[in-house]
């Protein structure tokens, strides 16, 4: 059959049309897939920024740990052999061993996924422009002889969609122009406090069998338990014709040691202590806590000690292992701990009946 006759016979004709159709829509589509998996495919290959300090980290070389940024100032985290991390500025009080494990791991796997800006009047856009004027913060590593093993400035961060939990942030070395985004496993914290150890104690509620507490002002009193598996603390002396508040008023007061945590940590000679509140704890176990908490201004700061009852030798360590901590410094609660710690016992009570009102006079 000739090419004519094809197209003089009309289904014939629809049919090749059809075809065509058929053949050209596959290439569309095809072409399509094609520059559609050419958008998504990585442009680049990643690469970490720091090949080296892997090792460095896992051979114990990296022994320092600087900070600066806008927010958090200028301060040091040094590795010191009898005391592992400490803060130089707090009195090499301990830093938190979890804190610089964090920072040393993202460090030594961080990937550059793509290159971002190189112009400087465009670093303030991702925030790593250098500190302390710019926004950026700028984490160094180094060891012995000030040996330099990986510095950078971190910038804001941006979701990547990594499936393994990793985030994205705006990264450029000091010394170069040009910066990165990059996959870490964690940002880099800009403040002191949140490099402190703030594990001191942690007196679980179960254990409290009594509380006493002397205000700052106002009577002292106090709330106990005889059991363990007594469900409340019974509050005393309550003034007479006054009432507790609400069954379990009291509790707060003997949970006050219960994940014990502060924000921030001064010499203990630092603070005045004269007319502070006192609160003593007792367990059931034979421990004895004792914290004076101060107001000043709108901080509120706590003095910590321990003892142990004679014959408990668990005991007489957490006693120890706390003293340790704590000897020498001064805490500062949160706000809402600190009231705890100072709770007067008007607090506790309900409020006084209101007066009886004038009768009014006939006129």
């Amino acid at each position: 059959m000739t090419l004519n006759e094809v197209f003089t016979d009309r289904r014939r004709r629809q049919v090749a049309i059809l075809l065509a159709v058929a053949v050209l829509s596959g290439l569309a589509a095809y072409f399509a897939l094609h520059r559609r998996a050419a958008q998504v495919a990585p442009r680049y290959e990643a690469k970490l920024l720091f090949p080296g300090l892997a090792h460095a980290v896992n051979a114990l070389q990296v022994t320092h740990i600087r900070i600066v940024s806008k927010a958090g100032g200028a301060f040091d985290i040094d590795f010191v052999p009898q005391k592992g991390w400490v803060l130089p500025d707090r009195n090499n009080y301990p830093a938190s061993f979890e804190e610089v494990k964090r920072a040393l791991v993202a460090m030594a796997s961080m990937e550059a996924i793509e290159p971002k800006t190189d112009r400087p009047d465009w670093f303030h856009y991702i925030d790593v422009d250098a500190p302390p004027k710019g926004d950026g913060t700028l984490i160094t590593l180094s060891g012995d002889r000030g040996r330099v093993y990986a510095a950078l400035i971190v910038g804001k961060s941006q979701e990547v969609g990594d499936d393994s939990g990793s985030v994205g942030i705006f990264v450029r070395k000091p010394d170069e122009d040009q910066s990165w985004l990059a996959t870490s496993t964690a940002e880099i914290r800009p403040l002191q406090t949140d490099w402190i150890d703030k594990t001191v104690m942690d007196i679980d509620r179960e254990r409290v069998r009594e509380a006493d507490v002397q205000p700052g002002s106002g009577p002292s009193y106090s709330v106990s338990r005889a059991k363990p598996d007594d469900a409340s603390f019974v509050l005393a002396p309550i003034p007479k014709g006054r009432e507790i508040a609400y069954a379990g008023a009291g509790d707060s007061v003997a949970s006050a040691f219960d994940d014990f945590t502060f924000d921030d940590i001064k010499p203990a000679g630092d603070i005045d202590f004269d007319n502070a509140a006192r609160l003593i704890e007792h367990t059931f176990d034979g421990l004895t806590v004792t914290a004076d908490v101060v107001k000043q201004g709108d901080d509120f700061w706590a003095r910590v000690s321990a003892d142990a009852a004679p014959g408990v030798a668990k005991t007489a360590k957490e006693a120890h292992d706390i003293n340790q901590r704590a000897a020498g410094w001064a805490f500062k609660l949160a706000s809402y701990k600190g009231s705890v710690f100072t709770a007067p016992l008007e607090s506790l009570l309900k409020p006084k009946a209101q007066a009886a009102a004038k009768p009014v006079r006939a006129h």
